[in-house]
């Protein structure tokens, strides 16, 4: 049985660990190369991809969500060596994300001219965009399998079955960015369109491979009838899943108003949402071990909760936290000792370089407290506590970070600087209330729903 419900607490941290950092990772290498392929073709297909890109991920929410619901419950099970229910709660959980996929695809390829047109496209990349949507809709399915099924290996302690897909999709994923833009190898030149079906193809591939991985060992009788919907377990995993789709939905609408408000400072608005694009850019390399320690804290807290050791899973939260927050201690003190020359790469304009610098500077001081909100996040999440991580997460944004960034920004005439302030405070905010909540203890003895 692959838990991590026994032996020493570091031993088990890093079998869980060193897999999902690798996968994030190989993520960030597909998201790159989608941008920097998309550069060489032209600026308004790289304004179309980021564009598009923050579209999907709408559209990927829901399959997190269940991701999020299913890991709460098979973890559950695989700590309690109940293998017949987390195949059955993980049958379930698959067959609902295609049913939501199903119906997302449908109405995407229906009125995918529509939902370009309201999401505010400018007039010159709308035709590029609808190309994108309508391929992405079309692997949505496949995408929606995927996400799913490498969150049930993960709660299960199988963390080398989804680092090996994928390894696979982005290996095809970034290859296929080239091959198929370009029409390398004698394949035709697809253009633009190759970067959306390099994506599609590799999601697909990364299905099959999954499909495939589930048809030996214990999760051989998921392909045994009945293939029918249990509500009263889709009724769980939508209870444990609802608050992680309004969480991101939240957190991104929250990034939009941010946005508008860095936009509304008149003449350093230019150089303000440059230095914030820029800023996130550098940013992503240091979440990168974080979001990897997120997903490990959720599967060991919720397997050691279901093995009926809640202390256990606290010392696990805790130390994982601990890591992760040694770890963007060190790298935020690097960059925020580089920023300048972190900066400069990014940009040659001399006013973005100074703002860059300038949001680094004060950003890498919230690192550390990032740690311990996402990674404690995460374990509060695999404990089933997923609106407590839902209420703090969105204090956060909505209650600290937004209405202090327009009172700094506006109300005392910080500008830029303002808001840059008010991203430390809300991360400190957010950050010590998730340590409090987890500290607390309620989630040990929290029902599943």
């Amino acid at each position: 049985m692959d838990t991590f419900t026994r032996g020493k607490l570091s031993t088990t941290i890093w079998q869980i660990s060193w897999p999902m950092m690798l996968i994030m990772i190989f993520n960030f290498a597909v998201g790159f190369t989608d941008i920097y392929v998309a550069g060489l073709i032209s600026s308004e297909v790289q304004a179309a991809v980021g564009f598009v890109s923050q579209l999907y991920f709408l559209l990927i929410i829901i399959a997190n969500a269940i991701s999020t619901g299913t890991i709460a419950l098979v973890s559950r099970n695989i700590g309690a060596a109940n293998v017949a229910h987390a195949v059955s709660n993980a049958k379930q959980s698959l067959i609902f994300g295609v049913f939501c996929a199903i119906g997302l695809s449908v109405t995407f390829l229906i009125f995918y001219r529509e939902i370009i047109a309201t999401a505010g496209f400018p007039s010159t990349i709308r035709p590029t965009a609808e190309t994108f949507l309508r391929i992405f809709a079309c692997a949505l399915g496949p995408n929606y399998l995927l996400i799913i099924s490498n969150g049930i290996f993960r709660a299960s302690g199988e963390v080398k079955k989804p680092l090996l897909t994928m390894f696979t999709v982005s290996t095809l994923n970034v290859i296929g960015d080239f091959v198929l833009v370009f029409g390398l190898f004698s394949l035709p030149r697809m253009g633009y369109a190759g970067i959306a079906v390099a994506t599609a193809f590799s999601v697909s591939v990364g299905m099959v491979i999954n499909l495939f991985l589930f048809s030996s060992h214990r999760w051989k009788h998921l392909y045994q009838r009945p293939w029918s919907i249990v509500l009263a377990t889709v009724r769980q995993i939508i209870s444990l899943g609802w608050p992680a789709a309004l969480l991101q939905i939240a957190w991104n609408a929250g990034s939009i108003v941010l946005y508008n408000l860095l936009g509304r400072l008149g003449d350093a608005s230019i150089s303000a949402l440059a230095a914030i694009t820029n800023g996130l850019r550098i940013e992503a390399i240091i979440f990168l071990p974080a979001f990897a320690l997120n997903m490990a804290a959720s599967v060991l807290v919720g397997q050691n909760l279901g093995a009926g050791n809640p202390t256990r899973a606290a010392q696990l939260g805790w130390r994982t936290a601990l890591l992760g927050v040694t770890l963007l201690t060190i790298l935020s003190g690097i960059i925020f000792i580089w920023a300048e020359q972190c900066a400069a790469l990014l940009t040659h304009d001399p006013a973005v370089r100074a703002e860059t610098t300038r949001y680094l500077k004060i950003n890498m001081l919230s690192e550390p407290f990032m740690a311990l909100s996402l990674i404690l996040g995460g374990g509060l999440q695999g404990a089933g506590d997923t609106r407590g991580t839902m209420k703090v997460i969105i204090t956060g944004m909505w209650f600290v970070r937004l209405p202090l960034a327009f009172v700094l920004a506006f109300v005392l005439g910080y500008g830029a600087r303002g808001v840059w302030i008010a991203m430390l405070v809300s991360m400190v905010v957010q950050g010590t209330l998730m340590a409090l909540r987890f500290y607390k203890g309620d989630w040990k003895k929290l029902p599943l729903p």
